[in-house]
């Protein structure tokens, strides 16, 4: 009978710093999804491992982090003169980044040499043989230190290409929305050079950035739409909607916040600005007598609107963005009613901007969440008129 320990059982040394991968490899993936998605392509291989990446940003260390395979409980060379200069960077880089300090003025191999026993136990120790971040794309010179590290511990080099992290982390510049992609490469010997490890990084690099992201056409010519008359469509839209046209603006804001995530503010802007200005005109056109055609609306709507804004005034109007009876109906009945227009502005501003600001803020998320899937934007444009078609037939339904 054999008397070999169970290989999957793992002692809790190993169980802790693979525990606190698992959280930092969610944390940072969560992270990186919220500023425009990450993705990986490769995998490290079984057992311990130096892994060695192109460095422009302080935000290479989060997407490793968030894409290397947990099982190996990677950790991150840092300069020690940045990093741990202080006690709340060191907290900062030691807990969340698994950081450990690598002198760059002298000491710095005796640092890496460290690591030998945690590189044969499993783990991967993450380096940037540059030694600093480039700022024109361009890799410098490998130092020497990760690979002689590789050979004393006798395990293999790995290759990975970082990009987009310079777009979304710039050096001396601010946070912006980018996707990140690392791709991790083929393992090298132990005794490669660093020339060798450099040419790898560089094709990995190069190929990671021509990658061209799948965009969908009507995607294009929506964003293409919206950069040349976004902001006058959603006004006049969103005005025609307060006098009779029967697809709500919250329908556009859908369409256009989603494709292009960056102009959700100013189309947002505009509709409610449409929307008030229509409420107002439709005020004054009932109050002088016109009866517009409001279609897809029914008489117990207006005859709720109308009851409400007997006991209730201009106020009535802060249950529209959730009662499902349009805004137009309101309008006409408050127009029917002699509402004072300044109440009815102050009023109907409230009620239509909390609605179509929280609806354009909501789709722009929702565009800027999925930028990965925007060669999916067709397929989204037909679920959203589908939905929105069989939201709309569901409350004139249930108002008949």
């Amino acid at each position: 009978m054999s008397t070999t320990a169970p290989r999957t059982a793992l002692s809790p040394a190993r169980r802790a710093p693979r525990a606190g991968a698992v959280l930092r490899r969610l944390l940072w993936w969560c992270v990186l999804t919220l500023t425009g998605g990450v993705e990986r392509r490769g995998t490290l291989p079984r057992g311990g491992c130096v892994v060695v990446a192109n460095h422009t940003s302080h935000a290479d260390t989060a997407a490793l982090l968030a894409t290397l395979d947990a099982r190996h409980a990677p950790l991150i060379g840092a300069a020690a003169d940045y990093w741990f200069a202080s006690p709340w960077r060191r907290r900062i880089c030691g807990r969340l980044a698994a950081g450990f300090p690598v002198r760059r003025t002298g000491g710095g191999l005796g640092d890496l040499l460290e690591r030998t026993a945690e590189l044969r136990a499993g783990r991967a120790v993450v380096l940037f043989p540059e030694g600093t971040r480039g700022s024109d794309g361009r890799l410098g010179t490998f130092h020497r230190g990760a690979l002689l590290l590789a050979r004393e511990a006798g395990v293999p080099v790995v290759p990975a290409g970082i990009a987009g992290t310079g777009r979304l982390l710039p050096k001396h510049g601010r946070l912006r929305p980018a996707l990140v992609r690392v791709r991790v490469g083929a393992p090298l010997a132990p005794s490669a050079g660093p020339e060798e490890a450099r040419e790898a990084v560089a094709a990995l690099h190069a190929r990671t950035v021509a990658e061209p992201l799948r965009d969908s056409a009507v995607r294009r010519r929506v964003a293409g739409l919206v950069a040349r008359r976004g902001v006058l469509l959603a006004f006049v839209w969103a005005c025609v909607e307060a006098l009779s046209w029967p697809l709500m603006p919250e329908l556009l804001l859908g369409a256009v916040c989603a494709a292009v995530p960056r102009a959700a503010l100013r189309v947002s802007l505009a509709a409610l600005a449409g929307s008030v200005a229509g409420g107002l005109l439709a005020l004054h056109l009932a109050a002088a007598g016109a009866d517009l055609p409001a279609p897809l609306t029914t008489d117990r709507m207006r005859a709720e609107a109308r009851v409400t804004l007997e006991q209730r005034g201009a106020p009535a109007v802060h249950a529209q963005p959730w009662n499902g009876i349009p805004f137009k109906v309101y309008a006409a009945e408050a127009g029917r009613a002699g509402t004072g227009t300044g109440a009815w502005l102050l009023h109907s501003t409230a009620a239509r901007g909390a609605r179509t600001l929280g609806v354009g803020a909501a789709f722009g998320l929702l565009g800027f969440l999925l930028h990965r899937l925007r060669r999916c934007y067709g397929t989204y444009l037909v679920l959203l008129g589908g939905g929105f078609a069989v939201g709309l037939g569901l409350i004139v339904r249930g108002w008949a």
